[in-house]
């Protein structure tokens, strides 16, 4: 089974200690957050103005701009990168390996459209936080698995206005994947009212975009949101 203990991936505490007090490991008690994604700002000031109001809040920063050209998007997770290591939180960029290894990002998402785990791991190297999309698919989750991923994620659970998707999970799915031992996330239409029973079903850590990023109070948002891990 893979194991993570070795990696910057650090989950955060629901308490006064630094985001780094805690290492992420392969046991999920150790993965439990919140999984924030950045939303398509093609203004780099400001996407970095609305991350840096609420990173304290994350386990982990996604960097996803699907209207955003290569140098754009280049620019954008340098400048993401500065902002996550001041903070002390992982920067994943989905679907670009390459971007993650030109940007010294921590790791990348891969969905089923995107090449392998292998092909990350040997660009990225061992250290890189390898996350992949398993949609509604526990046989997908379990050959992910074993081919070396460091995180599950799972959804839709929820019709969500980031992403167009006719899968949809079930958070029994999440229960189910636990046998795997990695953490799981759960992604789409999560929000508040939702996220604490995604959380009892399994979820170690939840991952959004607009629940944060188009709330009227952003930072309110996470915080509402992380309390989803208060026991």
């Amino acid at each position: 089974m893979n194991t993570i203990s070795n990696k910057s991936f650090n989950s955060k505490p629901l308490d006064s200690r630094p985001l780094n007090s805690r290492p992420f490991s392969s046991r999920p008690a150790h993965a439990r957050g919140l999984y924030l994604i950045t939303p398509d700002d093609c203004d780099t000031a400001s996407l970095l103005a609305r991350v840096g109001e609420v990173i304290d809040q994350a386990a982990l920063l996604q960097y996803r701009n699907k209207a955003a050209d290569a140098a754009l998007r280049r620019a954008q997770a340098d400048a993401l990168k500065t902002l996550c290591v001041r903070a002390g939180v992982p920067l994943i960029i989905n679907d670009d390996p390459e971007l993650a290894l030109a940007s010294g990002a921590d790791g990348v998402h891969l969905g089923e459209d995107d090449d392998g785990i292998a092909a990350a791991r040997s660009l990225l190297g061992d250290s890189a936080i390898i996350g992949v999309s398993c949609y509604d698919d526990i046989d997908r989750a379990a050959q992910m698995a074993a081919a070396g991923a460091d995180y599950l994620a799972f959804g839709a659970f929820f019709p969500s206005t980031s992403k167009t998707t006719t899968r949809r999970a079930t958070p029994a799915l999440l229960g189910e994947a636990g046998a795997l031992g990695l953490p799981r996330v759960a992604i789409g239409g999560i929000n508040a009212d939702n996220a604490p029973a995604l959380v009892a079903a399994g979820a170690d850590l939840i991952a959004v975009i607009g629940a944060v990023f188009d709330a009227p109070d952003p930072r309110a948002a996470a915080r509402a949101l992380r309390q989803a891990f208060v026991a």
